[in-house]
């Protein structure tokens, strides 16, 4: 263990009583206070018998492009699913397989990751992403149990901090039997810090499953309606401001304004309360009467992008990096961005490339992109057509990762 490894491990220890309490009190105010215990590495249920796959994501985003690898690990085992969020366990407890069940990750910290490793006793793990937390890393090589990272993506700023570090990111990187990455280019600069098993894989959010629809929410869509989704704090405002612009030339136009995280709900209500636009929310039952329908709800974006193909992801306005372009582009919808992209940097490259997605920096751009569908089909069919064509392109690739993630992890 290197000197900054060590610091890290204990500075986490000095520090995870401090952490543990915000981390409690978001799961109370999410009403999943009795699961506390589970972020503390305490058990929550007994371990199932056989083999046991462990697999790590962060939150939503991650968890759901997982979805086809669980499905298929869980036909001749069990999977434990964890993740960081609410929303993500609220998710999961939906949308997971027989055979595979959710608890919230311990935290990085030796005393929780140590019980989680010792109750749970996987027999193998798998991390989705920038899931690269050092103590766990350390706690899972020490026990000898195989591990793989699968979708890997780091932001360049992250990447530059590891090459300073390069000998702390030794001793991470090379504990991983496999990492499958989203660009050539990572790939190349993780062997480098040396990950000698890394190397480039098909994107699993381009694989992963279309979205659920509703047809009782998408027959309540008005027919000249847009989507604004996985908003953030900041975004709203210029979101709003464009559909204030764009009803001025189309009064019947609605925005579905969806924010990332629903909890929001409150402050975008008064976002669009200041605007004297009535306030219409679906989580409180009410209907799309008005300018704008706020969609503070959870599993319902694949009924907006079926019935509302003209979508803006949110988180690119603004310096969070952007959301999944897949999820819309497998609904048929043309896609729209703000210049805030580098959580997908690979994916919207190649969506730039094929037409399939436009790019936006103020609410007058957004407001044209807008318009321009709205009034032109055929231009709306072809932007539509370009993004299911973006998808087709990724092509049946899961069957090799699979194949790849068995083989390296002795499954």
């Amino acid at each position: 263990m290197t000197a900054l490894l060590r610091l890290y491990s204990g500075t986490t220890r000095l520090a995870l009583p401090f952490v543990a309490r915000t981390e409690a009190r978001k799961l109370a105010e999410s009403g999943m206070a009795e699961r506390v215990p589970e972020k503390m590495g305490r058990a929550s249920g007994a371990r199932p018998d056989g083999r046991l796959l462990w697999l790590h994501a962060a939150s939503v985003g991650e968890s759901l492009s997982a979805l086809p690898l669980i499905e298929r690990f869980a036909r001749d085992g069990q999977v434990l699913v964890t993740t960081g969020t609410t929303t993500s366990a609220e998710l999961m407890a939906k949308r997971l397989p027989e055979n595979a069940f959710h608890r919230f990750a311990a935290l990085d910290a030796p005393g929780p990751v140590a019980r989680f490793l010792d109750h749970w006793r996987p027999d193998a793990c798998l991390f989705v992403e920038s899931e690269l937390w050092p103590n766990t890393i350390q706690a899972i090589a020490a026990r000898g149990l195989p591990l793989a990272l699968v979708n890997a993506r780091i932001s360049d700023k992250s990447l530059a901090r590891w090459e300073k570090r390069w000998k702390s990111a030794e001793a991470l990187l090379s504990q991983f039997k496999l990492i499958l990455t989203q660009t050539d280019d990572l790939a190349a600069a993780l062997r480098a810090l040396g990950a000698p098993k890394a190397r480039s894989a098909p994107n699993l959010k381009a694989m992963a499953k279309a979205l659920p629809t509703d047809p009782d929410l998408m027959a309540m869509i008005p027919e000249r309606a847009w989507v604004a989704a996985s908003t953030h704090p900041g975004e709203e405002d210029l979101v709003l401001s464009a559909h204030g612009m764009l009803l001025e030339r189309m009064p019947e136009a609605t925005l579905l304004l969806a924010p990332r995280h629903p909890t929001r709900g409150d402050d975008v209500a008064e976002l669009i309360a200041r605007r004297g636009w009535p306030v219409r929310r679906r989580s409180k039952g009410e209907g799309p009467e008005g300018q704008v329908w706020l969609m503070d709800t959870l599993g319902e974006l694949g009924s907006l992008y079926a019935a509302a193909p003209i979508v803006f992801l949110g988180g690119s306005l603004t310096k969070v990096g952007g959301h999944n372009p897949y999820e819309p582009a497998m609904a048929g919808a043309a896609v729209i961005t703000g210049p805030h992209i580098h959580n997908f940097e690979g994916a919207f490259a190649e969506f730039f490339a094929h037409s399939a997605a436009q790019s936006v920096g103020r609410p007058n751009d957004l407001l044209e992109k807008v318009a321009n569908l709205m009034a032109n089909p055929p231009l709306l069919h072809a932007r539509r057509e370009a993004a299911r064509k973006v998808v087709a392109l990724q092509g049946d690739a899961l069957d090799g990762i699979e194949r790849d993630l068995r083989e390296a992890l002795a499954l």
